[in-house]
């Protein structure tokens, strides 16, 4: 097939209500747990991918800055496949850029590959059905195959593509991000995944509860029940976070800001305010709420000792392109 030229796509980022955390078949990067997630309109990656018959090798640029090292690699990797799918042999010129902190436990790698792909395909000639662009990205990050669907999205144990569980339009809930630190996290989570399943004791327990929850979490989205999703989301994220501070050394991605916030968001709770907490491997706390809590949510997370700043966010749209598609 000939390459289409420039195309540019957006993907948004997702936060996982039901949480993944581990690999089942690292080779493949199948999960080896289910998970649900919540794709946020305030969260968004810009990809580029322009063919170039002058190019010897694919050009990348992340966040403008030229990629190296693993960052390369996992980018070239999935052109690598897309051009095995397209049965093209083009290089392509990707700029990339999101709009929120990489590489922060924000979901970047997620937004960003999703976009890519997306893109990708495009420029190289052939667009692809959502659903195989979907396990394309998730072989490069498992969450981005969510990345590619708006609203509520599902990866199912041994699925190899995510799939749409709920439109956002039909339950208009609110994530609200009280972010409490600056620049990358120090632990990859592709390598935090793999030291707490190497270490701790907690990882086989994690594995074993995680499809209940994921259950759990599918049911309350379906039936619209914020409490029931709520009370299954923090758990998720908290058996999750065990599961690595059991890991040796211990796998601590929390921060004395991210406890203040989370209990800022029980007295919201107790003070009649359904809001529920998750992260992450980050330090970030992300709360879910009806839309119109969302202001008071995020005044009452911006006056948390150590809270730099808050995002407030709706549900975001599927991955789509914004310019030319060949």
């Amino acid at each position: 097939m000939s390459a289409a030229g420039s195309v540019t796509a957006i993907a948004h980022a997702n936060i996982a209500l039901a949480k993944y955390w581990g690999k089942a078949d690292a080779a493949s990067n199948m999960p080896a747990v289910p998970s649900l997630s919540l794709t946020l309109a305030a969260l968004r990656s810009t990809t580029t991918a322009s063919a170039d018959p002058g190019l010897d090798t694919d050009e990348i640029t992340l966040d403008g800055a030229p990629a190296t090292g693993r960052a390369r690699e996992r980018v070239v990797r999935l052109l690598d496949e897309l051009r095995a799918l397209t049965h093209s042999g083009a290089r392509l010129r990707v700029r990339s850029h999101n709009d929120f902190p990489t590489a922060a436990g924000l979901a970047s790698s997620a937004s960003g590959f999703a976009a890519l792909a997306l893109a990708g395909a495009h420029a190289l000639g052939t667009p692809l059905p959502p659903a195989t662009l979907s396990a394309v990205a998730r072989r490069a990050s498992a969450s981005a195959a969510r990345s590619l669907f708006g609203g509520f999205v599902a990866l199912r144990l041994g699925a190899e593509s995510a799939e749409p569980v709920l439109d956002g339009a039909a339950w208009p809930l609110a994530m609200v991000i009280a972010v409490t630190a600056s620049g990358p996290k120090s632990v990859s989570s592709t390598d935090g995944m793999g030291h707490t399943r190497a270490t701790s004791p907690y990882y086989p327990a994690w594995v074993a509860a995680a499809p209940a929850l994921f259950a759990e979490v599918e049911r309350a989205v379906l039936a619209r029940d914020l409490e029931a999703l709520g009370a299954a989301t923090e758990q998720s994220a908290l058996m999750m976070h065990a599961s690595m501070f059991a890991a040796r050394p211990a796998l601590v991605y929390l921060t004395p800001a991210t406890l203040r916030a989370m209990e800022r968001v029980r007295a919201l709770r107790g003070a009649g305010t359904p809001a529920f907490h998750t992260m992450d491997a980050g330090p970030h706390v992300k709360v879910l709420c009806e839309a119109r809590a969302a202001e008071a949510v995020a005044a009452a997370l911006g006056a948390v000792e150590g809270v730099e700043r808050v995002l407030v966010s709706g549900i975001g749209p599927a991955a789509h392109l914004v310019e030319g598609a060949g």
